[in-house]
């Protein structure tokens, strides 16, 4: 495994911004996404405020031959979609999505993988209840199971399943961009992004692919995802008057996360290809390299995995082995995006994992949550943070910080504006409900042949 691994592409997609230029502008300004909800009545909630992904049609991001292809696309995959052909674009790659028909392409589509994180798709409830509704019997309206599979079905569009299956996200970016490598999809809940750019990263590593799309998408902003999340505790109630002060990570007065929509698609590709694009075209430079990747898996039977163990010990276990695999020791870390979901428990579990690697100089490293401007984009979150890492690895500064005027004893996290700083290494953690847990290191590129 001893292929270098660049960032050459970002596509990063929220409540932020379209494209890493509005996504980078929104992070340093510390402009909050987080409103009252307006895809849906959420009056019925105690929490009413998410982040949404603004004016967007997905017909502006394929090519003309496949917009026909975008009535079978739930809004997850769409926003995937959308992220994948600004990461290409703002790579410079030419692809099938991309080039024109008389271009040559970057990559043959053999050298070229595709892993993508995805959420649980919640179905769209009016085309679903309105099916539902047709299989109602004489007997005072009751919805009648039989009846639904021998007639009511047939009122669901042919196609239906294929606008809600979590790995359409991957088939479709592949398909547009005719990625013929390996693909896949992980479905691991908060964690999903991280671990599909680690599994980008070994793919490229071992030399089955040459370049590969990575990162996750999630939109649970619809009455039947958001409910999910509100039972299950991680939504918070206290911002529906000042939304965009209702997600405070790493901070006492933090009562819960708000949900954001979107993510990101990153490019992977080997820096010896890389390099190869590069000497023919103009100004083409990574954004970052990356260097180390490490998971892990948690257990805490007394909440079911809901929360992450106190100590935070399989949070540490995952960034231990992201540092060994980078090759770097934690005080070498010079920017930290952490998690940091604003919801207490987790926010503690996390700051005790960084105490137990970092110990006193944990205070002297800057975090930069994100979820505090973007919401929580759940499979997505870890995406939108690697896209900020690395433009902060590019643009050598650290992220404003907002939402934190109480921060958690010990942690960098108060409330900041952006600043100029000298980052070498930055350090990424994802966790989340369910216990996976994952970290990536990247690396500040230094063309070494300068």
């Amino acid at each position: 495994m001893s292929r270098r691994v660049v960032i050459s592409g970002l596509g990063p997609i929220s409540g932020l911004g379209i494209g890493i230029e509005q996504t980078w502008d929104a992070a340093i300004a510390g402009r909050s996404a987080v409103d009252v909800i307006s895809a849906f009545d959420a009056s019925g909630f105690a929490c009413r405020v998410a982040a949404e992904v603004g004016d967007f049609k997905v017909n502006q991001f394929v090519p003309k031959s496949y917009r026909k292809a975008t009535k079978v696309m739930a809004r997850d995959i769409a926003l995937a979609v959308a992220a994948a052909d600004r990461a290409v674009r703002d790579a410079k790659l030419a692809t099938s999505g991309t080039a024109t028909e008389d271009e040559p392409r970057s990559y043959d589509g053999p050298r070229m993988g595709c892993h993508i994180g995805a959420g649980l798709i919640a179905a769209d409830l009016d085309e679903l209840t309105g099916a539902l509704a047709t299989s109602r019997n004489g007997d005072g309206g009751a919805f009648d199971m039989q009846h639904w599979g021998r007639e009511g079905m047939k009122n669901l569009y042919p196609l239906w399943l294929l606008k809600y299956l979590p790995n359409m996200l991957a088939c479709h970016v592949t398909i547009i961009h005719d990625t013929q490598g390996p693909s896949n999809t992980i479905t691991c809940g908060d964690t999903s992004a991280t671990l599909s750019i680690g599994e980008s990263l070994r793919v490229i590593q071992r030399g089955d692919a040459d370049v590969c799309f990575c990162g996750g998408v999630d939109s649970k902003v619809n009455p039947m995802a958001f409910l999910r999340q509100w039972l299950a505790k991680r939504l918070t109630s206290q911002g529906n008057d000042a939304p965009g002060a209702s997600v405070r990570p790493f901070s006492r007065t933090a009562s819960g996360t708000a949900l954001g929509e979107g993510g990101g698609i990153l490019v992977l590709e080997a820096f010896e290809t890389f390099q190869h694009r590069a000497a023919q075209c103009d100004g083409l430079e990574p954004y970052a390299e990356l260097i180390g990747f490490g998971a892990s898996q948690t257990l805490h039977p007394e909440s079911r995995n809901l929360l992450p163990d106190p100590d935070g010990e399989g949070i540490a276990l995952a960034i231990e082995a992201a540092l060994r695999d980078a090759g770097i020791e934690p005080a070498q870390v010079d920017l930290i995006i952490p998690f940091g979901m604003a919801l207490p428990q987790c926010d503690q579990a996390e700051v005790n994992a960084l105490r137990t690697l970092f110990g006193a100089h944990l205070s002297d490293v800057p975090l930069a949550p994100v979820k505090s401007i973007a919401g929580n984009c759940c499979a997505g979150a870890g995406a939108l943070d690697a896209c900020i890492a690395a433009a902060a690895l590019k643009e050598q500064c650290v992220p404003a910080v907002v939402n934190c005027d109480d921060p958690i004893e010990g942690v960098m996290a108060a409330s900041a504006p952006a600043r100029p700083a000298k980052i070498d290494y930055a350090l990424l953690v994802g966790t989340g409900m369910g216990g996976q847990n994952a970290a990536l290191v990247l690396k500040r590129f230094i063309d070494e042949a300068s």
